[in-house]
């Protein structure tokens, strides 16, 4: 049965694990080796379990723990060409681990079948993951976006899960502390995804047969979980919850629970 586990996620690191106790892949590695061993603990996944770890961009709060995973397992790193090369150039990836180019192709790994699409954001290359996994369901990560392009959607689309970036309510950010040059970067067309564009495009994702939403990314100084569920919800209010869509925030740290789809 296909699951995903958010374990990490919010601007200050993030990390996913899809499969089981037996086998499953990361999607990033944004925080330190011993949390991110302690949060797969939680949810009684060993580390063996993991089989590789699929990198979205090169930003900290995706890479930071990658260095120390990859000399303590060795295992796989997939990714976009630039990102790789930038990884490797700037020593985030342990010499023991392969390193490989997805770009353009799917990889079979941890039995299922993963494939990279490009998103909107300020660093050198940025993707996001489709995962079919072994009983035929198709699940989506799609974080650190500006917007959402035709190749975005494409690739969400017929998921049974995706997982997408709600980084920021509009009117925190703007009344908000941070520097004017910041929110513009957030605000701009290769930033972050608002709560309300989230909203939009869940909406034409639900159209389309989607079901199983988990908001990621929440900014902690520019956005709240209760703010970024209710801008879905009003978006959806067509649609009843709990019946026609299944809707969660994700967790700045797993308290252990995974989303079944």
């Amino acid at each position: 049965m296909a699951r995903i586990y958010p374990l990490f996620s919010s601007s200050k690191g993030n990390s996913s694990f899809i499969g089981n106790e037996k086998e499953g892949v990361l999607i990033d590695c944004g925080v330190s080796f011993r949390r991110l061993s302690a949060a797969l603990e939680v949810n009684r996944i060993p580390i063996e379990a993991v089989k590789a770890v699929f990198i979205t961009h090169e930003h900290s709060d995706h890479v930071s723990g990658l260095k120390m995973l990859t000399g303590k397992t060795g295992i796989p790193v997939y990714g976009q060409k630039r990102t790789l090369q930038r990884l490797c150039d700037s020593g985030r990836i342990a010499a023991e681990s392969p390193v490989i180019d997805m770009s353009g192709i799917s990889i079979s790994c941890g039995g299922m079948e993963l494939s990279c699409f490009n998103t909107p954001h300020d660093t050198i290359q940025s993707c996001g993951y489709r995962i079919h996994t072994a009983d035929d369901r198709c699940c989506a990560v799609c974080t650190d976006l500006g917007h959402v392009t035709d190749e975005i959607h494409h690739a969400l689309t017929g998921c049974r899960l995706v997982l997408i970036e709600s980084n920021y309510d509009e009117n925190m950010l703007r009344t908000g502390g941070y520097p004017l040059y910041l929110k513009e970067r957030i605000l701009s067309q290769n930033g972050h995804l608002s709560n309300d564009d989230c909203a939009v495009e869940i909406g034409r994702l639900i159209e389309s047969g989607t079901t199983h939403f988990i908001l990621g990314h929440l900014s902690q100084d520019n956005n709240r979980p209760v703010l970024a569920d209710s801008a879905v919800q009003g978006y959806l209010r067509n649609y009843a919850r709990g019946r026609d869509y299944l809707l969660g925030v994700a967790p700045v740290e797993t308290r252990g629970g995974a989303v079944i789809f």
